[in-house]
């Protein structure tokens, strides 16, 4: 085949994102093929990089001065177009906002709600809520106080935003909602599947990632049991309840949403399958690909578009910990590791632009000696 080549990473956490990923391999494929037709397609699961992938596609930038997870004001950024809105959650709450301060007992999604309530500003009645990497685990009270619930306290005191973490509400009332959300459909896009509560829930599964010790895992999960008792139950069990901290649950429970897996919802976003026509081969990639890769992450999604549409995909990664015989199983024809050219961890990272050109060259290569399957 003499179609272009699609370029469709996501990031590698903490050495590149996903466009500089995917600038990476196409300098390295045209080092060898200067030629060659190469369409970057950076992607996301929901989480980091969602809106860089939309507006990469044509949406356009509405920039908001929001609340961050500890009460900085952030800058963060909605992605628009036609009606459609892109609303990161990691931009607005997210743990890469708050450094070494992290404070699972206090990090609130306020932000994330004025977000949503910018893309209703903007006139948007379909709201893509991407969810991960979150600093929080408030089951999503500060989003909804922002959009209008109001929270409060065993005095019957209404909690100021930001304030009201589950640890504190004694009752909710969602009936000064912004109306707005009423003719708007809301779809959160994320990578997990966990329930709010219990061993697979937010606050067991994410809250250590978040700063919180043993103890605070078990004040966490009793402040989400209450929440759950007084926004609704049945919601607390759905797939998805348990994603960003639970602010999956408070979509389903309060704002009537939807969860759909992250990297489909992005691929329709950026029209993937449209130019997937005539592709000749597909690079797509994260920092690892492992078991936890299978469970939803993008490049297993991009492989499966790919798969649907006949073309062949390879895989790229800081660190291949799956056989062959999975790899294949997936979808993978080929798997490169930014690792084979760099053993040192710290090293792969600090210079992962130039092994992912190098990588470039060698997809390049094989590609023109018509080189299958990795044995």
């Amino acid at each position: 085949m003499t179609g272009p080549i699609l370029l469709a990473p996501d990031k590698f956490r903490g050495s590149a994102d996903a466009a500089a990923v995917a600038r990476a391999l196409r300098a390295g494929i045209q080092d060898v093929d200067p030629g060659a037709a190469v369409v970057e397609v950076p992607v996301a699961d929901g989480g980091e990089g969602t809106v860089d992938a939309a507006l990469r596609r044509g949406f356009r930038a509405v920039s908001v001065t929001v609340r961050g997870p500890l009460g900085d004001p952030v800058e963060a950024v909605v992605a628009v177009r036609d009606g459609t809105a892109v609303v990161e959650l990691a931009q607005a709450s997210g743990l890469a906002l708050v450094g070494d301060r992290r404070d699972p007992l206090a990090a609130t999604t306020v932000g994330t709600g004025q977000l949503v309530a910018a893309a209703l500003d903007a006139g948007c009645t379909r709201i893509v809520l991407g969810l991960g990497g979150s600093a929080t685990t408030d089951g999503g009270a500060g989003l909804l106080q922002a959009l209008g619930a109001t929270l409060r306290d065993a005095g019957g005191a209404v909690l100021r935003p930001g304030a009201g973490h589950p640890l504190a509400v004694a009752s909710v009332d969602v009936t000064g909602l912004d109306p707005r959300l009423r003719g708007a459909q809301v779809v959160v896009a994320t990578d997990v599947d966990n329930p709010l509560l219990g061993a697979r829930g937010a606050a067991a599964v994410f809250a250590p990632q978040k700063g919180a010790s043993p103890e605070q895992v078990a004040v966490l999960e009793a402040a989400l049991d209450r929440w759950a008792g007084l926004l609704g139950r049945p919601a607390a069990d759905l797939a998805g309840a348990g994603a960003a901290g639970g602010v999956g649950y408070a979509a389903l429970a309060a704002l009537g949403a939807t969860v759909r897996p992250g990297v489909e919802v992005v691929l329709q976003l950026v029209g993937f399958a449209g130019l997937l026509a005539g592709a000749r081969l597909v690079v797509t990639g994260e920092g690892a690909l492992d078991e936890q890769s299978a469970g939803g992450k993008a490049p297993v999604g991009v492989a499966r578009a790919a798969a649907a549409a006949g073309v062949p995909v390879v895989a790229v990664a800081g660190r291949v910990d799956l056989a062959p015989d999975r790899l294949h199983a997936l979808g993978f024809t080929r798997a490169y590791a930014l690792t084979d050219r760099e053993p040192d961890p710290a090293r792969c990272l600090a210079d992962a632009p130039r092994l992912l050109r190098e990588v470039g060259r060698e997809i390049a290569r094989d590609l023109a000696a018509g080189a299958g399957p990795a044995a």
